[in-house]
């Protein structure tokens, strides 16, 4: 099918000898490759009413989701650029060389031989058999607009959990999705999030239904292979009541000279009493901006818990959030942030107390290293006529060299005087004493930094999964390496 414009051509295959941002879950040496691959959608290079006609008419969808996505398209028309984030790199985003979508026509393939060869390549580089071969529940993996590759064990599909990307999910379940689309992140959140509501593409959607606890979690890895491309995936994860489920993501692209966006919209749904675990480990290129919009909504007993690992990218401003709607409802966000040379993590928390004996936890641990920046910015809602609400909110901060840099933006808002709130924030550096010491001991200027930070985030670190755990350290590892000397 021909673009509605004209595109640029794609880069040939690239291999780079030195990686600076690697990826977690895998050999951390191979993050940085492209292939140059034909794609039979594509809809082109700028925004118009025509790309988002286009993109809803490769997909066949239905009236009503062309209607939301051109509402979007006007209201992000209208929604000015954020000032409130207090920086000036997003007026680098040139929205009009972005290429909006990029498919080669797949579907989503259910075993690994089904998987086109130059895909299965891409996907043998990021670890997927291997990983599928250590049993986890199920992996969707998405390469630019569509996912290449997805599996459902059957141990999960018989208990009727639904592990669908967004575009077969609005096929075979409108209702339910439908139902829960859009309501906990509105189009007109921020910019954003009502570009994304325009142009998104992929991502996974999850149902679980009442009562069963998915045993392992499901997986998804996102991978953006071509230059001058925005990816706008589109997450919705509903638990029925008392239903219990872990989702894990992994975030990949290759470096290029021009900028790269990546703008993803994520909505979770905890019924009575369930439990969302979401956890992302991210290692964006240093010429991604990872502009990202996460947002649960928690009823009563309920739990949702954000595990946020942020490494690589050029900017990324990412502020998971719980709105703590129903009574007893738990909200938790863990979050890790390392910042390198050249890079911002503009990272944070949203916990909105919307109902009795809520209960909010944040916890931040930030690493700026050379003039690399992090940035915690964070927000709690505690209303005047609520009574029993807890929160606590801990900000640690470390900083590797003189010229690194953090900040620190707590808005902690309580009315009324039957809660309990506390607040911590502190900013440490690498003292030149230690690192001289575990040089006397045989160890190198890089492992005695890497060790150093590694302690600094280690309980936290430790709440990942095994094999999450381990290779975020060893990625701590690679950075340390590159930033000494």
């Amino acid at each position: 099918m021909k673009p509605p414009t004209e595109t640029d051509t794609l880069p040939a295959p690239a291999e780079s000898a030195a990686v600076d941002n690697p990826v977690v879950g895998i050999d951390q040496s191979v993050g940085n490759f492209t292939y140059d691959v034909k794609y039979e959608f594509d809809a082109g290079s700028g925004l118009t009413e025509n790309t988002i006609r286009y993109i809803s008419s490769v997909k066949q969808e239905a009236p009503w989701i062309l209607d939301f996505r051109l509402k979007a398209y006007q209201t992000f028309l209208a929604k000015p650029m954020p000032t409130h984030w207090a920086t000036k790199d997003l007026d680098n985003i040139a929205f009009d060389k972005i290429r909006y979508y990029l498919a080669q026509g797949q579907k989503p393939k259910r075993t690994w031989d089904e998987v086109p060869d130059d895909i299965k390549k891409t996907f043998e580089r990021l670890g997927i058999p291997e990983q599928e071969r250590k049993f986890l529940a199920g992996v969707e993996a998405q390469f630019d607009s569509e996912a290449a590759y997805s599996n459902v064990k059957d141990i999960v599909a018989k208990q009727g959990v639904i592990f669908l990307n967004s575009t077969e999910a609005l096929r075979e379940h409108p209702d339910l999705f439908r139902k829960w689309f859009g309501k906990v992140i509105p189009t007109g959140d921020n910019k954003f999030s009502a570009l994304n509501s325009a142009v998104f593409s992929g991502g996974s959607f999850i149902y679980v239904p009442k009562g069963v606890k998915v045993a392992m979690p499901l997986q998804a890895y996102f991978r953006i292979n071509a230059e001058n491309f925005g990816q706008f995936e589109r997450t919705l994860i509903i638990a029925d009541e008392g239903a219990e489920v872990t989702y894990m993501e992994g975030c990949t692209a290759p470096k290029f000279s021009t900028s790269t966006l990546h703008s993803a919209v994520v909505e979770l749904v905890a019924l009575k009493g369930a439990k969302i675990q979401y956890i992302t480990v991210q290692n964006w290129a240093p010429n991604v901006y990872n502009l990202v919009t996460k947002r649960g909504l928690a009823m009563e007993d309920s739990e949702i818990k954000w595990i946020d690992c942020n490494i690589g990218s050029r900017l990324t401003m990412k502020y998971p959030g719980v709105v703590l709607k129903g009574r007893r409802a738990r909200g938790e966000v863990i979050s890790i942030a390392l910042a390198n040379d050249g890079q911002h993590q503009d990272t944070g928390a949203k916990m909105i107390h919307a109902a009795d004996e809520t209960t909010s936890t944040i916890v931040s641990k930030s690493i700026s290293v050379g003039q690399g920046r992090a940035t915690y910015r964070g927000q709690v809602h505690i209303p005047k006529h609520l009574k029993g609400c807890k929160n606590n909110t801990e900000c640690d901060a470390l900083l590797i060299n003189t010229n690194s840099r953090t900040d620190t933006y707590p808005a902690i808002t309580v009315r009324g005087d039957r809660h309990a709130v506390q607040h911590e924030a502190s900013v440490s550096k690498v003292s030149e004493e230690m690192i001289f010491y575990m040089q006397q001991r045989g160890l190198t200027e890089a492992q005695a930094m890497s060790l150093a930070v590694n302690g600094f985030v280690n309980d936290l670190v430790s709440q990942f999964p095994m094999e999450y755990s381990v290779e975020l350290k060893r990625l701590i590892d690679l950075e340390m390496e590159g930033s000494v000397g």
